[in-house]
């Protein structure tokens, strides 16, 4: 009887201790604006030149796009001159519709 006792009020106290934790407002300094949120919108408005833009800068900044369709891209310009319209990426070999659509806003022909 005696150790019924005991584990009822080490329950209700352990239950206690768990109900004022969780309960409890937690004080969150306020957080700065991440990084990436202040320069999002200069980022986001840079467009690449298919005619001027290496395999390096293909690769970085545009959707989807690796080191092999980047030097595809290079390639296909290489051979046959440059680019008059952005739909001519899909003679590109790996390049499709769906990664055409999405790149499209960041590529521009100059």
């Amino acid at each position: 009887m005696q150790n019924t006792y005991i584990s009822s009020l080490i329950f209700a106290f352990l239950t206690t201790l768990s109900v004022t934790t969780t309960a409890a407002p937690t004080i969150k300094p306020e957080a700065p604006a991440p990084i990436t949120a202040q320069i999002s919108s200069p980022v986001q408005s840079m467009k690449v030149n298919l005619n001027a833009a290496d395999a390096e800068t293909l690769r970085r900044d545009l959707f989807g796009i690796g080191a092999a369709k980047a030097k595809a891209i290079v390639a296909y310009r290489e051979s046959n001159g440059p680019f008059t319209a952005v739909d001519e990426l899909l003679e590109v070999k790996g390049i499709g519709k769906a990664l055409l659509e999405k790149n499209r806003d960041r590529v521009v022909i100059n």
